[in-house]
């Protein structure tokens, strides 16, 4: 396989002095099995092999963050960078604010905002990476108790003036929880879900960001693996027992089906431009204005090859009517079916 040529296209990543490629891996997968949203089996020297081979191709930043197989990504992500030199690590942005129960390894984790434990969180994180520093550290959901913003967010704000972490950033909040911490300390990044198929992020919270300064890095464009052209009612059938998406919703049923129809939209885009459906299901969501980059994951080497001329890509006029249409006719998901002209 001939890598693309380097380097890939940057974005600055709001007001930090980050310049980050317009795709970046996500290591939910590198997790395993053995916790609340596994993908099933995953060797880690292939994670590892994988993990090099973004950099190789150009990638510049991984996401991870401890509740992915309770810790075990961030140490695979730890013994990745150990085998590259430090002029060639990439950006590691990681995140906070899940605590697991080792006795019920997949049951769901509790949302903890304590600012004594976010700071053992950070000591733990850069502990399994192996790193001085954090380069964006993230609450990775807002708490479930009631707890305002501003009462964590005062501990990331202070993590960043002492140097621990380069970045602060607040993931899967809405935008008057971002307007509460903006008011403390500025919001370097948010991370919204955003896809073809869930389109709220492009409503809201990244107008917002756009805004404000506040860089946006979006996670699970290709929506789980639906719209990257290869999912299928077989495929959903023999998916790894220890697969999170065996008998969600979005997998079965009618639910199934609107999805798929937008999936064939995007491959018949893909056609026109002689390129993967997950590199169009990814370019589609850099496509719209505010949007810094996106985190695609990769279980093998090999998976590259289907998304990451997404960074380059872009789309027309008419593959962005094209895919709105699909979206429209097929009443998959809510909200804004194309970037504004």
């Amino acid at each position: 396989m001939t890598p693309l040529p380097t380097p890939l296209p940057t974005s600055r990543l709001g007001r930090t002095d980050m310049e980050i490629t317009r795709v970046g891996l996500g290591t939910l997968a590198m997790g395993g099995a053995e916790w609340v949203s596994g993908r099933g089996h995953q060797d880690d020297q292939e994670s590892v092999k994988t993990l090099l081979r973004a950099v190789e191709l150009g990638i510049n930043w991984l996401d991870t963050a401890p509740i992915y197989g309770r810790g075990h990504a961030e140490r695979v992500v730890g013994r990745a960078l150990r085998e590259l030199p430090a002029a060639d690590r990439p950006l590691v942005f990681t995140k906070g604010g899940l605590h697991w129960d080792e006795s019920d390894p997949k049951g769901e984790p509790r949302r903890v905002t304590d600012p004594r434990s976010l700071r053992r969180e950070v000591e733990g994180s850069l502990r399994r990476l192996g790193v001085e520093r954090i380069d964006l550290y993230q609450m990775h959901w807002p708490p479930t108790d009631g707890t305002p913003v501003e009462v964590y967010w005062e501990t990331f704000v202070e993590l960043r003036d002492e140097g621990k972490i380069r970045a602060a950033g607040l993931s899967n909040h809405d935008v008057p929880m971002l307007r509460s911490a903006e008011e403390i300390g500025h919001v370097d990044s948010h991370q919204p879900p955003f896809s073809a198929l869930s389109r709220q992020a492009a409503a809201d919270t990244i107008p917002w960001c756009a805004a404000h300064g506040t860089g946006v890095i979006v996670y699970a464009p290709m929506e789980s693996g639906l719209l990257s052209g290869a999912f299928s009612r077989e495929r959903v059938a023999a998916l790894d027992p220890g697969d999170w998406r065996h008998g969600h919703p979005d997998f079965t049923g009618e639910r199934l089906e609107r999805n798929l129809r937008v999936a064939d939209a995007l491959t018949e885009v893909a056609q026109r431009h002689g390129v993967p459906t997950s590199a169009v299901a990814v370019a589609w969501t850099l496509a719209f204005p505010g949007v810094t980059a996106a985190i695609v994951g990769a279980k093998n080497p090999g998976q590259f090859d289907g998304w990451l001329s997404a960074a380059r890509l872009r789309l027309s006029p008419d593959d962005l009517s094209l895919i709105a249409a699909a979206i429209t006719a097929s009443g998959a998901g809510v909200g804004p079916v194309r970037p504004r002209d």
